[in-house]
């Protein structure tokens, strides 16, 4: 007898569905056929112990099971349910009229119980498209999949009570959830707040300006100065997300399974810290089977790389045409995948070896020589799309032992986000472009014009502080964002002497 079932396969962050057409004939022999990986050729042992502990077994017949389309690439165990329910409608074990009309999905254990699988999120809503009556999954993942509306989820815990949905009609418990209310209840509660930060007012300025405009920025002090701190502040100050941001953010992470268990979508900005020693795979995402990286799960958040001359020169190198594009397009013979990765890079850094400045009371000192050779670890290149370098300053006694609260996170962020609507509106034409940062040239010349007087003076400090030309845009984009939160139409000389201050490294002679 033939018998399909219906299950998905994750490429990139969408989802394709799978038909298993189990065929059971005369003979002896189990053949899975569809380029399976060795997890799915795995299952027939899974499988076997599975229905043998819960009162079932697998025909000693002749059993042909395809996974189609045929030449496309399937892996993981999440097929270990889908292929379970094939063979008992197809042997007659159970009566199944309604199994079409369902997506089944799940990793089975020896006793029968099932494992959380990845991708939940892509492929409900692959299911919700292709009109399913329901997606049957682990009830690890209900929450996570029940974000789709019009869509019937049903989490559960064992095989048997798929089995008994289908023979004997025991209803399964709906898994609902009020995806807008879900979205809104954890929306205003960082984890970080800048009312931590005792000091460092011309930095917490600086991360202000960053996360209104969306600019990248570097931080370059001393250890202890509070760079890691005021950068892990950073997502508390960001406009809160977007449900459509939410639901792409969440789709990502669902990929490679790190939704946490029993929650729904995910309502505060990713923030990604990874090690100095990670690979460029690890960081842009690929392998064998491609998967997001680092940028692609920091995608509507940050990605704090801290010590940045420690990273790989590869590694960052490969950041490049990411930062430009806000997407990563992975390439392999037969497929191709884009991760989207539109996230906002904040890097920190010594200035030194040793950790110190030019300071004759450091404890330890570098040579101007050690210095310049440390800093050449990071590229001209990736340095040119950094928006803001800021020097921080250790914080002195009497700022730390102060009493006194200062400014929230929350009382921060309205600013930034009243600068993100003017933003918001002025490019509401724009396709691809929504903040400051991510104007080109043209957009630049078009929205950050300056009068004589600001213009005489960007003229005077370029020359006197032999800023580079590559230092113009990123002074004009920054001088955009500081009118931006003072809500002015344009750009005074004002905006520009605080935007000159805030390019660092592309002064000649900043090394002393």
């Amino acid at each position: 007898m033939l018998k399909k079932v219906f299950g998905s396969a994750v490429f990139g962050v969408d989802a394709t569905t799978i038909t298993v057409e189990v065929n059971i004939a005369k003979g002896v022999g189990y053949h899975l056929v569809g380029l399976p990986d060795n997890a799915i050729k795995e299952s027939n042992y899974r499988i076997a112990a599975a229905l043998e502990n819960n009162g079932y077994k697998i025909p000693v017949k002749k059993i042909i099971i395809n996974m189609s389309p045929a030449d496309l690439r399937k892996e993981g165990s999440a097929y270990d349910l889908t292929l379970a329910l094939g063979i008992l409608s197809a042997s007659g074990q159970i009566k199944s009229p309604d199994l079409e009309s369902y997506l089944i999905m799940g990793e089975v254990s020896l006793d029968g119980n099932l494992q959380p699988i990845k991708g939940a999120l892509p492929i409900a809503i692959k299911a919700r498209e292709e009109g399913f009556k329901g997606f049957i999954l682990p009830s690890q993942n209900a929450k996570e999949a029940a974000i789709v509306n019009d869509l019937k989820v049903y989490g559960v815990d064992n095989i048997t009570q798929v089995i008994n949905f289908f023979d004997k009609d025991e209803p399964l418990e709906q898994t609902i959830i009020n995806t807008r209310e879900e979205f809104y209840k954890n929306l205003d509660f960082p984890e970080f707040d800048f009312s931590d930060v005792k000091g460092q007012e011309s930095i917490k300025r600086c991360m202000e300006i960053a996360a209104a405009g969306g600019h990248n920025i570097i931080l370059i002090g001393p250890p202890g100065a509070g760079k890691t701190m005021l950068a892990k502040r950073l997502p508390s100050i960001l406009p809160p997300m977007t449900l459509s941001e939410a639901l792409e953010t969440t789709k990502i992470h669902s990929v490679v399974g790190r939704v946490k268990e029993h929650t729904g979508l995910m309502a505060q900005r990713p923030f990604r810290s990874p090690h100095h020693t990670i690979s460029n795979v690890a960081l842009v995402g690929g392998g064998s089977y491609p998967q997001p990286g680092e940028i692609s799960l920091s995608h509507n958040g940050v990605l704090f790389l801290d010590e940045l001359p420690e990273f790989k020169r590869e590694v960052l190198e490969v950041m490049r045409q990411p930062l430009e594009d806000r997407e990563v397009t992975i390439s392999r013979a037969k497929f191709t995948v884009t991760y989207p990765s539109s996230f906002m890079l904040v890097a920190s850094m010594n200035p030194s070896p040793s950790g110190y400045f030019n300071d004759p009371d450091a404890p330890v000192t570098s040579s101007p020589a050690e210095m310049q050779r440390y800093l050449s670890k990071v590229s001209g290149p990736l340095l040119d799309r950094i928006d803001i370098h800021i020097e921080v300053t250790p914080v002195p006694f009497e700022k730390l032992s102060d009493e006194r609260k200062a400014e929230t996170s929350v009382e921060i962020r309205k600013r930034v986000t009243a600068a993100r609507e003017l933003q918001t509106k002025r490019f509401e034409d724009l396709e691809k472009i929504h903040y400051n940062a991510q104007m080109n040239s043209k957009q630049i010349r078009e929205y950050c014009r300056l009068d004589e007087a600001s213009k005489l003076l960007l003229k005077t400090a370029m020359e006197r502080l032999n800023l580079s030309a590559r230092a113009y845009d990123r002074i004009l984009k920054v001088s955009r964002t500081i009118a931006d939160l003072e809500a002015s139409e344009h750009i005074t000389g004002a905006h520009i002497s605080e935007a000159i201050q805030y390019r660092s490294l592309d002064r000649e002679g900043w090394l002393g």
